[in-house]
């Protein structure tokens, strides 16, 4: 869940814990269950757009099945132009006297790049699990 919806939900939740159960004990009790019933709802999201991955992962069809490896080989080109062709090629039109090549917005680049990267722990940890056989 988003943290910045997260934080207010959590402090109503405890306010209210408060007014309803003076005893701390109670209090901690209830506090527990309320993060337990949140840490489920987010569990489920996950699981839910995990199936719908691997259902996309499965189709046959190259819309359906391949934008996930298109975004990762752009990623990778724009990646690949950003740290070595780009300076390179810089470096030869100074010397050359030709006009420099563009620049690529790598800000933009290295956040999807990097969401990609993060969701790819995922398959690494359904491999040592062994949930792949």
């Amino acid at each position: 869940m988003n943290p910045l919806i997260l934080a207010p939900i959590l402090e109503v939740g405890k306010s209210l814990l408060d007014r309803w159960f003076p005893d701390p004990a109670e209090k901690a009790r209830a506090e527990a269950q309320m993060l337990q019933m949140l840490q489920e709802q987010e569990l489920r999201k996950v699981l839910a757009q995990l199936e719908v991955n691997a259902k996309e992962a499965a189709s046959p069809h190259l819309f359906v099945a391949g934008w996930r490896p298109f975004i990762g080989w752009s990623c990778g080109a724009g990646f690949l132009w950003a740290t070595i062709g780009q300076p390179v090629f810089t470096w030869i039109a100074a010397a050359k006297g030709w006009p420099a090549p563009p620049a690529i917005d790598a800000e933009v680049l290295m956040y999807v790049l990097g969401g990609m990267l993060g969701l790819g722990t995922l398959r690494t940890y359904e491999k040592a699990k062994g949930a792949t056989k």
